[in-house]
């Protein structure tokens, strides 16, 4: 059985530690406004097994017009569970989650190797390519939400 719920920004770390910081020290894990009362940490457990995560910053993009924004940030499945579905529904979750909420955009900096997986859910990248040390070749994804 599989669900989604709310988690800690410190549970998240289980999943971000081996699947975006891999060999990395553990403070690596934490990104800044993790612990801002308007972040949101979603975990997905299978078996009450915490298998993946993703997390919802409030946070403007002045590339954007849209008002209110919400940035993906840490969407990470654990190895063993790729490719079964799992990420798509963290996505579909923070999506209905936001669209509940009234949001406008939601927009991340995606690896190059999950910029596949976000065109098929409807984002569109903006501009080239650009690097972030020590992680890798990122876009810019965004995806305009509407209440209809």
């Amino acid at each position: 059985m599989q669900f989604i719920k709310e988690i800690s920004a410190k549970q998240t770390h289980i999943v971000r530690q081996p699947v975006l910081r891999k060999g990395k020290p553990p403070e690596t894990c934490f990104f800044e406004g993790d612990d801002l009362e308007s972040t949101h940490h979603f975990g997905l457990f299978e078996n009450q097994n915490l298998t993946g995560i993703i997390s919802l910053f409030l946070k403007h993009n002045p590339i954007f017009a849209e008002n209110l924004q919400a940035q993906i940030r840490g969407m990470a499945i654990l190895e063993s569970h790729q490719k079964k579905g799992f990420g798509e529904a963290l996505v579909k979750h923070c999506e209905e989650y936001c669209l509940a909420r009234q949001f406008d955009l939601i927009w991340f900096n995606a690896r190059e190797s999950a910029v596949g997986f976000y065109k098929k859910k409807g984002y569109k990248t903006i501009g080239n390519s650009f690097d972030i040390p020590e992680i890798g070749e990122h876009y810019l994804m965004y995806k305009k939400l509407k209440n209809e």
